[in-house]
């Protein structure tokens, strides 16, 4: 029963650890990289859809994306929805058949704003991983009566353990992310 808490525990950290993750890479960089464009939501018919289901994404050079929409009745939301975006600052240029989409390069004052929000998605990911411990906690709590006490705490003890690794992962992805904002 214990080993099931900690598995199933397990399993939600790892979640947790990769959302963060996926969540640190669509902080802008330097760099123009197609993932970035992917959580973009565009009006299509009334439906918000995600970008990448409406066209596809090319990386040619270093700052720019080319977007070639499956439906060409879509390249005006397309371009509303990219320069609507906020913590972009991207320029889409629409000639009616792709969109062409510059990355302007970052001032060292947007490095330092950019590095504060991954910091900020970071403590989110560590307080979803500590929530993820309280309950694991309190279904360990739960089973006293029917384990021994010895066993709830060797328990809790492998309970805190894992927790760790999965807040130093987070940590480790967070630093990874920062040096690469910080790179000019």
């Amino acid at each position: 029963m214990i080993a099931d808490v900690l598995s199933d525990t397990t399993d939600r950290m790892k979640k947790a650890v990769e959302a963060a993750k996926n969540d640190f890479s669509t902080v802008r960089t330097g760099r123009a990289n197609p993932v970035l464009f992917q959580r973009i939501m565009v009006d299509y018919y009334g439906s918000p859809t995600p970008l990448a289901q409406l066209a596809s994404l090319n990386n040619p050079e270093a700052r720019t994306i080319i977007i070639t929409p499956y439906d060409k009745t879509a390249l005006k939301e397309i371009e509303k929805a990219i320069a609507t975006t906020p913590n972009l600052g991207a320029s889409p240029q629409n000639d009616g058949t792709i969109i062409r989409v510059t990355i302007p390069e970052l001032t060292e004052d947007r490095r330092r704003e950019f590095v504060k929000i991954v910091r900020g998605k970071g403590e989110d990911a560590k307080v979803s991983i500590r929530n993820i411990r309280r309950r694991a906690k309190d279904e360990l709590e739960a089973l006293k009566g029917e384990v021994s006490d010895d066993e709830v705490g060797r328990g809790e003890k492998e309970l805190e353990s894992i927790t760790k690794t999965h807040v130093d992962a987070i940590d480790e992805a967070l630093k990874r992310k920062e040096a690469e904002l910080l790179e000019v």
